[in-house]
């Protein structure tokens, strides 16, 4: 299991994914989970995966291949005239590698994976889809303003809550770190470290990107101080009167 949010907010985009990955109690690892291209000044493509590893693997591994080395007649992550037309590329490839893990003899169902696409190509608007299993996907709107994929639960009532479109980056990452901890707590399938990127509309290229591990100051000082406000909002609330 995992645990990933893409978010879009009026200065542009926001990722954070975690980068546990468990076969069982005994069986934990770390893989990144969160894949960046772009050509800087053209296009920044944000793919975030989870699900079954060797399908999130192979579907990365593909269309990074074709990107580095393009095939006649196939499109490419760095040759999509749209957002739009980089999403059909990632769910047909989502629909190759089950489909050939179906055919060799196992069930279709074991190797689901979804994800999360987002990013910005030169004279379009930034924009923000989810990837199903099946290839098909649904895109972020005013309604619907961010995606979880993986162990979502957890972390969604406070990015529902909390969140505003005007939010500044800064205010977004203490958002998102709120609802990691929140997750990290409640699930051992979910683990530190974290990665987050942050894409500023129309600068086509990335903002900031860091990986957050267990030593990290500030995600501490989040944690901590979640954990107080919550214990304090807690005990201000009046007691139950029978």
């Amino acid at each position: 299991m995992t645990y990933c949010v893409g978010l879009k907010i009026d200065r542009g985009l926001v990722f954070m994914s975690d980068t546990r990955t468990n076969a069982g109690i005994d069986n934990i690892s770390t893989f990144r989970k969160m894949h960046v291209w772009s050509t800087p000044g053209e296009r920044v493509i944000v793919l975030l995966s989870a699900g079954n590893l060797a399908t999130t693997q192979a579907v990365v591994s593909i269309l990074d291949e074709r990107a580095k080395a393009p095939v006649e007649r196939v499109a490419t992550l760095l040759e999509t005239p749209s957002m739009f037309q980089t999403a059909r590329v990632v769910g047909q490839v989502v629909r190759e590698v089950i489909e050939t893990t179906a055919s060799a003899g196992q069930r279709a169902d074991a190797f689901n994976a979804s994800f999360i696409l987002g990013g910005q190509i030169k004279g379009t608007e930034p924009r923000l889809f989810m990837i199903y299993p099946e290839g098909n996907f649904i895109e972020a709107g005013g309604d619907t303003p961010f995606f979880q994929i993986g162990e979502t639960k957890y972390g969604k009532p406070i990015i529902v809550r909390a969140y505003d479109p005007q939010m500044s980056f800064a205010e977004t990452a203490k958002l998102l770190m709120v609802s990691f901890d929140s997750t990290l707590k409640s699930n051992l399938s979910v683990g530190l470290p974290l990665d987050m990127l942050f894409y500023e509309k129309d600068t086509l290229d990335v903002t900031f990107q860091k990986r957050i591990a267990a030593d990290d100051a500030y995600y501490r000082t989040i944690s901590e101080g979640w954990s107080s406000a919550l214990r304090k909002a807690f005990e201000d609330l009046p007691d139950f009167q029978a």
